[in-house]
């Protein structure tokens, strides 16, 4: 039962961030004529908290608000507009899929740092790949599913795929990468010392 409230409160408690992240400006961080985003943070945080599905289900309301960005609900998102224009069903699955997987992955990848019993590191890496995996999930998403389009064709302006992606997300996604590795690191060794992290050395404590 504890566990179980445990688990609730620590939900509630990501997931009403996650919507101030995402229907408010709170969540986007300006950096001269760049931005980063704050999202995958409570992503990163249920999933070294609650495990590999509790980071899909925060992930997965992730990719929610991402889509219903595009029709004007929370910070609107030009490039989500567009792709919603060319073909809803595709612009779902572009926004909702990458993000829950990545809380799946990032929950995954902090189990093997569990059965290591490597806190510290398990969870900074954590956010890290949170940062890192939405960025390469994303952007392979978007060019899988609509790399034939005039819009992409566009935005690509004749570079490879790779070319593309790297020249696109470029030192916006470094930036973003190091912010959500330090928030993260910071928070979950604070939930750790106060034991809503637990490792399998620490179960008979």
């Amino acid at each position: 039962m504890k566990t179980n409230t445990r688990s609730l409160v620590i939900m509630g408690a990501l997931t009403a961030i996650e919507l101030i992240f995402l229907l408010t400006p709170i969540g986007t961080i300006p950096i001269g004529p760049l931005s980063i985003s704050l999202g995958t943070i409570p992503v990163a945080l249920a999933a070294v908290t609650l495990g590999p599905w509790g980071g899909a289900a925060m992930g997965a309301l992730f990719g929610l608000m991402s889509f219903l960005q595009c029709i004007g609900i929370g910070v609107p998102s030009p490039m989500g507009a567009a792709l919603f224009a060319i073909d809803p069903v595709l612009a779902f699955v572009q926004r909702f899929v990458p993000r829950t997987l990545d809380g799946l992955l990032v929950g995954l990848l902090f189990l093997l740092f569990r059965k290591l019993n490597k806190p510290e590191i398990g969870i900074f890496v954590s956010g890290f790949a949170s940062a890192f995996l939405n960025t390469v999930l994303f952007m392979s998403a978007l060019v899988l599913l609509f790399q034939h389009t005039e819009y992409m064709q566009n935005l690509m302006e004749g570079k490879n795929v790779l070319a593309f992606i790297v020249g696109y997300v470029g030192f916006n996604a470094v930036v973003e990468v190091i912010a959500v590795t330090i928030v993260v690191g910071a928070v979950g060794m604070a939930l750790y010392k106060a034991k809503l992290i637990r490792f399998p050395a620490e179960a008979k404590a």
